[in-house]
């Protein structure tokens, strides 16, 4: 059979850096085929050529047995990919809040009443109702219900990707690639995409997902290609391969999937502690009482949605909340009400967020920059008010060589480096001055295995030199890997605790729809 999708000996570097070299493999026709790989390894850059969002520098791409690039033109830009049948979902969608999910989805592809032909099209008025009958069609065959007036902002986040999924159904998309489809979904929203990629293969299209999580490759895909160092070294059909393989494929070395916490040093004092906080304007948070000690770990376990942006906001952002909170909070024994945000991180306080482009980067500023968000007018960096950019840069030459970020480079866009490099930047930043209560909200998400590996020793470490750590995740694994104590949070509420060694996955699942214990 001809293959959906043949690369052939494609090439594509940025300033000098190759990001792609001789990539070459075939992606089968009705087939979901996972593309995994460290951050940095070329992937996503492999995958972008083939939307049109970059040109590459040599090699051929097939599709469907009919060339494109090499020896004619490269397509000059994403709409021609999607006139050629092929729809891309990034990590971070392409929606607009404020509008309905019908009107993002026509987005760029209006539809005109057939009666008013005669205008010129900008003048054409839209037809929404030839679009509803024609998208009421698509979901009911892929299984994709929308209420397409619902605003995307009222939406859940399994939803909204499904609105991306359709906006490439909607423009007859029969090649569909998603970028780390399931980096911000709960486990009941990626069970239901599955069961909807599953269907739409079942239906003669083909599937091509990015992604670091290696259970889900395990069990979604029909075939697998890794990158490393922007080559391929390994295309492979999913039967005859391991985790355990495909971790050491994508590193070059053993990994250890799971981390294995030393014994917990002697608890002292409180770093954190929650006393019958609610907000009475919002109803995100109940009466919530709890405590973070130093040298320990507590992980809050959750569907998102359940109070935990909420109780972040209250931690980082204490003195805006003041007027609709009740209860207290204590940081390393201070009354954080009339704090401002920069007020907390001086007390010793680092943070990872849990959306690190909104939070946690300046994405148009190079890698030197970010480094140094908020520690501007802290030593080495500064002195008498004057900034040390001498000083600056041996300082982010020397956590690019120890956090492993890629590309090597000062000057380099934080925009420009994969996920899992910009989450390096953030974590390598927030760890210089050694924090005594660190808050970490999704630290591993959107990052390879090599990755989470390096960031949960970095977590331990921070443990056993005596920093308390409030651990945020939806990962379960990382939560019962890493976690002395689990609270499950549900409807604003802490549900139940754990002691490490007491929670299994499914007793966390239960607790996390709000199942009584």
């Amino acid at each position: 059979m001809t293959p959906a999708i043949e690369f052939k000996k494609l090439n594509k570097s940025f300033q000098g850096v190759q990001a792609n070299v001789d990539i070459s493999f075939k992606v089968k026709k009705g087939s979901i085929h996972a593309i995994i790989g460290e951050n940095g390894a070329g992937k996503s850059t492999a995958m972008k050529i083939l939307y049109g969002t970059y040109p590459p520098d040599r090699g051929e791409i097939w599709i469907h047995g009919k060339l494109w690039g090499g020896r004619m033109k490269p397509w000059s830009s994403p709409l021609d990919a999607i006139r050629c049948g092929i729809g891309m979902v990034h990590q971070h969608f392409m929606l607009s809040a404020p509008h309905t999910a019908l009107d993002n989805i026509l987005l760029g592809v209006e539809t005109s009443h057939p009666f008013f032909s005669f205008l010129p099209k900008p003048l054409r008025p839209i037809s929404r109702e030839h679009a509803r009958a024609k998208l009421d069609r698509i979901a009911d065959q892929y299984g994709l219900k929308v209420d397409w007036a619902a605003k995307v902002e009222t939406l859940s986040v399994g939803i909204q990707q499904r609105i991306e999924i359709l906006k490439l159904l909607y423009r007859d998309a029969e090649i569909l690639i998603l970028d780390e489809p399931t980096a911000v979904l709960t486990p009941q929203e990626t069970s239901e995409l599955f069961v909807q990629l599953k269907r739409l293969c079942q239906l003669g299209k083909t599937v091509i997902i990015i992604t670091h999580k290696l259970k889900e490759v395990m069990s979604i895909a029909d075939d697998v290609t890794v990158f490393r160092a922007g080559r391929v070294v390994s295309e492979c059909n999913i039967a005859a391969t391991s985790i355990e393989d495909l971790a050491t494929l994508m590193v070059g070395r053993k990994v250890k999937l799971q981390a294995e916490a030393p014994p917990p040093p002697l608890t002292k004092e409180s770093v954190l502690h929650v006393n019958g906080v609610s907000l009475s304007s919002r109803g995100g948070l109940k009466n919530l009482n709890f405590e973070v000690k130093s040298g320990e770990i507590v992980g809050i376990s959750g569907v998102e949605g359940n109070g935990q942006a909420e109780l972040l906001q209250i931690l980082l952002h204490p003195r805006d909340y003041s007027a609709i909170m009740t209860g207290s909070v204590n940081i390393l024994g201070k009354n954080t009400a009339r704090l401002s945000t920069e007020q907390v991180k001086e007390l010793g306080v680092g943070v990872i967020p849990d959306d690190r482009l909104r939070d946690g980067l300046l994405l148009d500023r190079p890698v030197q920059d970010n480094f140094l968000l908020g520690l501007q007018r802290r030593k080495p960096f500064s002195r008498n008010g004057i900034l040390s950019y001498k000083q600056l840069s041996q300082e982010v030459t020397r956590a690019i060589e120890e956090y492993d970020i890629r590309p090597p480079l000062l000057e380099a866009q934080a925009r420009g480096l994969s996920g899992g490099n910009q989450q390096k930047i953030v974590i390598a930043r927030e760890f210089k001055y050694s924090p005594k209560f660190l808050i970490a909200s999704q630290p591993t998400r959107g990052v390879d295995v090599g990755a989470i590996e390096f960031i949960h020793k970095r977590i331990l470490r921070a443990r056993q030199e005596g920093s308390g750590v409030l651990l945020i995740s939806s990962e379960l694994d990382e939560i019962l890997a890493l976690s002395d104590r689990i609270l499950v949070m549900f409807d604003g509420k802490i549900l139940a605790e754990f002691k490490r060694g007491e929670a299994t996955e499914k007793a966390l699942g239960l607790r996390m729809g709000g199942a009584p214990s």
